[in-house]
C-alpha cells in the first residue's frame, strides 16, 4: 500500500466512529455555531475588562440586533504573586479570572444557560514601569478572551438544549 493511499485509510478509519455518533460540525450547516450567531444580546460592560470581554463575544458570536436571548455577567478578577525573589521583589503576577453568566430569553425573565468558566493569565514585573503596565493590560486581553472563549464553547456545547 502506497504512503498516501495508508494516510486516506487512516483518515476514513479515524472519522468512521464520528460518523456513528452523530456529529455535526458547530460552524458546519445547521451547525450550532451558526444557530447563536447574532443571537444573543450581551450585557453592555462598564469597565475596561468588561469591554475587552464583550468584544471578544461579539466577536464569537456577532452583534445581535434583534436578540432572542440576553447574556448577563459577572466578572471576577484577582491577582497574586507567583514568582518573589530572595529580596521580596514580585517578579510575576498571576491573574485569575472567573465569569459566571446566565443567559435568559428576550423580553421574559426565563432563563435557558447559566454557569461559570474560570482560567488565568500572567505577566512579568521584571522590566520597566512602561513595560511592566504594558504586561499587564495584554495580560487582561488574553484573560478576557480565555474566558470568552470558554464562555462560547460552553454556550455552543449546550446550545441544542435550549435554541
Amino acid at each position: 500500500m502506497s504512503s498516501s493511499d495508508r494516510r486516506t485509510f487512516l483518515t476514513l478509519l479515524a472519522a468512521a466512529p464520528l460518523a456513528a455518533c452523530g456529529f455535526t460540525p458547530v460552524y458546519g450547516p445547521g451547525g450550532a455555531g451558526t444557530a447563536l450567531r447574532g443571537r444573543i444580546r450581551m450585557e453592555p460592560p462598564d469597565t475596561r475588562l468588561g469591554f475587552a470581554l464583550v468584544s471578544r463575544l461579539e466577536e464569537r458570536l456577532g452583534r445581535a440586533d434583534a436578540p432572542d436571548y440576553v447574556l448577563t455577567y459577572n466578572l471576577e478578577v484577582s491577582e497574586r504573586g507567583i514568582a518573589i525573589t530572595g529580596t521580596n521583589d514580585i517578579t510575576r503576577i498571576n491573574l485569575s479570572g472567573t465569569l459566571s453568566y446566565a443567559v435568559t430569553e428576550a423580553g421574559s425573565d426565563v432563563q435557558v444557560a447559566a454557569g461559570q468558566v474560570s482560567t488565568f493569565s500572567s505577566y512579568s514585573t521584571t522590566g520597566s514601569t512602561v513595560a511592566t503596565a504594558a504586561a499587564e493590560r495584554d495580560a487582561e486581553d488574553r484573560l478576557m478572551a480565555a474566558l470568552a472563549d470558554q464562555l462560547v464553547s460552553r454556550l455552543l456545547a449546550t446550545s441544542s438544549s435550549w435554541t
